[in-house]
C-alpha cells in the first residue's frame, strides 16, 4: 500500500505521555496547556494519547466559534476539547500535509493516509475531510495492529467455535462475515487468516484499503483510477494460484459471481457483506443478481456479528436481576438446546438470578465499560440447508430453518455473554434491538 508520509514519534514523547495521560480527563488537562506547544507536538500528544486510549477514530468539528474534538472509544463517541478556530487551522494545515491532502482545496472531500511510528508500533492512519458549514471536518481512522486478536479472543461461545474450526479448514467453499459499518468484520477475517495461515498454503487478498499488514500473505489494494477494482483484481487472484482468497466485501454481481465461482474451484474464500444477519447472506447475494442453485453449493458458513461493550472488570457489580429482566432473559434463553446451555455452563433462569451490571471508576473513564467482544450467530449450509436454498426463501424462512437446525441468534449470544458476566442487558438491547 503507498503510504504518503510517516511521522516518528520518540520513545521518550511516547513514555512521557503515557505517565500523564491514563483517562480522557487528564487529555483534557494535557490539551489544556497546549497553547504553549508547536503544531507538531500539539499532534503528536493528541496521535499518542488516542492511541493509549484505545481510540479507533479522532474527530475534529468545526462549529460557528470553535471546533470540537472527540474520540471514539469502545464504539462510542466522547467529548474531549474544544480548540479555538485559528488552532485548529494550523492543526488542520499539519495534517493534510501529513496524509498528502491538498492544503489549497476545502470546498470537497478529500482522502489520505500516513503512517505513525510509536516505537516497534506502525500505525496506519487513514484521514477523510469533508466541507461544512464552519470548515472542514476532519475524521481521522487509527488501524493499530494490536487489534488484530486470535480467534479465542473474538468471543466466539464454545460450541460455535467447533464449527468455526471445522469450516476454516476446508479446503474450498467460502466464508462471508455480515454486520453493518463496525462491526468488527475485517476483525474476524484476519483472526481466521491468522489461525489458518502456514507455509504450505498460499493466501491472497485484495481489499479496498488494507487495514493491517500479515507477514507471509500476498496483499492487494484496489485502484478504482486505474482500473484495479475488486471483481478485475479477483480475475487475476484466481490466476495467482492461491488455496485461500480474501475479498474485502462483495460489493457488486460481478465480484459476487468470481468469488462464488472460486469457492466452487478449489479455493477457500472469505469475504464480508453489509446485511443485517446471517441469514441476509443468501438474499443479499441473490439480490446481487445470483441464481440460488449457484449458492447453495458456495457457501459454507456465513457468520452474522456485532460489537459490544464489556463490563468493566474493575468496577463491575452483581445485582439481581428485576422481574422485567429475568422475563427477557428466560424468553431468549429457553429456545436454545440443551447442548448449547450445557457447553456453555448456563445458570437455571429462576428468581433470585445474580447478572452483572456497570457502575464506573477511573479505569474506565467512568462509563463502566472497557473493550469490546463481538456477538455472533452462525448460519452453517449443509446438504438439507443446501436444498432448501435452491427454492429461493426469503430471509424470514431461512432464519427459521436455520433456528430450527440449532441456530443461536446474535441476541441469544449476547445474553449468554451477560450470563457469563462479560456485558450487560443494556448493550445487548443497544445492539440488537428492543
Amino acid at each position: 500500500m503507498e503510504i504518503t508520509k510517516e511521522t516518528t514519534i520518540s520513545q521518550e514523547k511516547i513514555l512521557n505521555i503515557q505517565s500523564m495521560v491514563k483517562n480522557i480527563g487528564d487529555l483534557k488537562m494535557l490539551l489544556s496547556q497546549s497553547d504553549s506547544k508547536d503544531t507538531t507536538a500539539l499532534l503528536e500528544d493528541i496521535l499518542v494519547s488516542s492511541n493509549l486510549l484505545n481510540a479507533s477514530d479522532i474527530h475534529f468539528e468545526p462549529e460557528e466559534h470553535n471546533v470540537k474534538f472527540r474520540l471514539r472509544i469502545d464504539g462510542n463517541l466522547h467529548d474531549v476539547f474544544l480548540f479555538d478556530t485559528q488552532k485548529y487551522k494550523i492543526i488542520l494545515s499539519r495534517i493534510k500535509l501529513l496524509s498528502g491532502i491538498k492544503l489549497n482545496i476545502t470546498d470537497k472531500a478529500q482522502d489520505g493516509r500516513f503512517t505513525i511510528e510509536l516505537g516497534a508500533n506502525k500505525i496506519e492512519t487513514r484521514v477523510s475531510s469533508l466541507p461544512s458549514e464552519y470548515g472542514e471536518t476532519v475524521v481521522m481512522r487509527l488501524l493499530d495492529p494490536k487489534s488484530l486478536v486470535e480467534i479465542e479472543m473474538l468471543g466466539v461461545r464454545k460450541d460455535m467455535m467447533n464449527i468455526f474450526e471445522k469450516e476454516i479448514c476446508q479446503p474450498n467453499g467460502m466464508i462471508i462475515v455480515t454486520g453493518p459499518t463496525g462491526s468488527g468484520k475485517t476483525t474476524t477475517l484476519y483472526a481466521i487468516l491468522k489461525k489458518i495461515q502456514s507455509p504450505e498454503i498460499k493466501i491472497i487478498t485484495i481489499e479496498d484499503p488494507i487495514e493491517y499488514h500479515l507477514n507471509g500473505i500476498s496483499q492487494s489494494q484496489v485502484n478504482p483510477k486505474k482500473g484495479y477494482s475488486f471483481s478485475t483484481g479477483l480475475e487475476a487472484i484466481v490466476r495467482q494460484d492461491p488455496d485461500v482468497i480474501l475479498v474485502g466485501e462483495i460489493r457488486d454481481s460481478q465480484t459476487a459471481t468470481i468469488a462464488l465461482q472460486a469457492s466452487l474451484t478449489g479455493h477457500l474464500v472469505l469475504s464480508t457483506l453489509h446485511t443485517n444477519d446471517a441469514a441476509g447472506t443468501i438474499v443479499r447475494l441473490m439480490a446481487l443478481g445470483e441464481k440460488p442453485v449457484n449458492i447453495a453449493p458456495a457457501i459454507n458458513l456465513a457468520i452474522g456479528q456485532r460489537l459490544v461493550r464489556k463490563l468493566c472488570s474493575a468496577c463491575k457489580q452483581q445485582e439481581t436481576a428485576s422481574t422485567t429482566e429475568l422475563s427477557f432473559i428466560k424468553k431468549e434463553i429457553e429456545s436454545l438446546s440443551e447442548i448449547i446451555k450445557k457447553e456453555n455452563s448456563l445458570p437455571e433462569i429462576k428468581e433470585g438470578l445474580i447478572i452483572n451490571k456497570p457502575k464506573g471508576c477511573s479505569h474506565c473513564d467512568n462509563t463502566g465499560y472497557k473493550g469490546r467482544i463481538g456477538i455472533f450467530e452462525f448460519f452453517v449450509v449443509d446438504d438439507e440447508l443446501e436444498i432448501f436454498i435452491t427454492q429461493s426463501p426469503n430471509v424470514a424462512q431461512l432464519r427459521e430453518k436455520a433456528k430450527a437446525k440449532g441456530m443461536a441468534s446474535m441476541r441469544q449470544d449476547g445474553i449468554i455473554k451477560v450470563l457469563q458476566g462479560i456485558t450487560s442487558l443494556e448493550e445487548i438491547e443497544k445492539a440488537t434491538g428492543q
